[in-house]
């Protein structure tokens, strides 16, 4: 392995760690009831009652949170990372 392509890999590996850092930190804990999803999380999902996202006109990754009624008819909300189209394309 040369030294350009051990640099240009340093490079893509801080830079990476950086982009997460910065999305953890933009992800707002405003309300304490509401679940943080992660990858392979199970919910119990009867019924979805809405889908909200933090900006409707936003291209890129969002903030999103369910409401929904578990199996045994209570209210739980969760909150996840999604990727918005909406402002993406003019019309």
């Amino acid at each position: 392995m040369n030294v350009k392509t051990l640099a240009s890999a340093s490079l893509f590996a801080v830079l990476s760690l950086g982009t997460l850092a910065a999305q953890a930190s933009t992800m707002p804990m405003t309300d304490a009831g509401v679940m943080q999803y992660h990858y392979g999380d199970h919910l119990d999902v009867k019924k979805v009652l809405s889908v909200k996202d933090d900006q409707s006109n936003g291209c890129g990754l969002v903030n999103t949170r369910m409401d929904y009624l578990n199996s045994k008819g209570q209210p739980e909300s969760v909150q996840y990372r999604t990727y918005a189209t909406s402002g993406c394309h003019d019309n």
